[in-house]
Formats: structure tokens, sequence, C-alpha cells
């Protein structure tokens, strides 16, 4: 298990790598990432809001992770702002 921060700032956009079991056919250990702002974390609980889907597919949500489901967790930087033309 990777060691995480003690202190995450609430707002801090990250990207987070989540064990997703092993793979039945490979063997191999899958991942999923949720990228998204922190709300909360108090060293048991990682509150986060997922963005949402860059092509609408899917909203923003809510997810609380624990940290055994962690396998990477880093810093991210915001989306840029597109500019709508009209």
């Amino acid at each position: 298990m990777m060691r995480l921060p003690e202190h995450i700032p609430a707002g801090a956009r990250v990207v987070v790598r989540l064990y997703a079991g092993i793979d039945e056919h490979t063997g191999r250990m899958q991942y999923r990432d949720v990228v998204g702002h922190v709300r909360s974390w108090d060293g048991t609980t990682l509150e986060l809001t997922r963005d949402a889907a860059a092509n609408g597919s899917r909203p923003a949500q809510d997810v609380s992770i624990r940290p055994e489901q962690i396998a990477i967790l880093k810093p991210v930087p915001e989306r840029p702002v597109r500019q709508s033309i009209g």
C-alpha cells in the first residue's frame, strides 16, 4: 500500500488510481482512475467530487475512497477553460 499524505487540502485536484481486481484472462492487476477535487481527507476516507466526463457522458459525482483501495494518488492540473465562440 502506498504511503498517503497526512493532509490533502480541500479543493485540490487529484488523480486516484484504484485497485480494480485481477483480470481473469491475463492474471494481471487492473486499475481504475478517478479524477476530481478533494472535499476532505481524514486519514481513513478520501471524499472526492469526481469530475464530469469531458464529453458529457457522465455528470460529476461524489465518491468516498478508502486508503486500502488507493494504488497511486497525485495532483493534476485543472482542465483548461474552453471559451465559446459567438
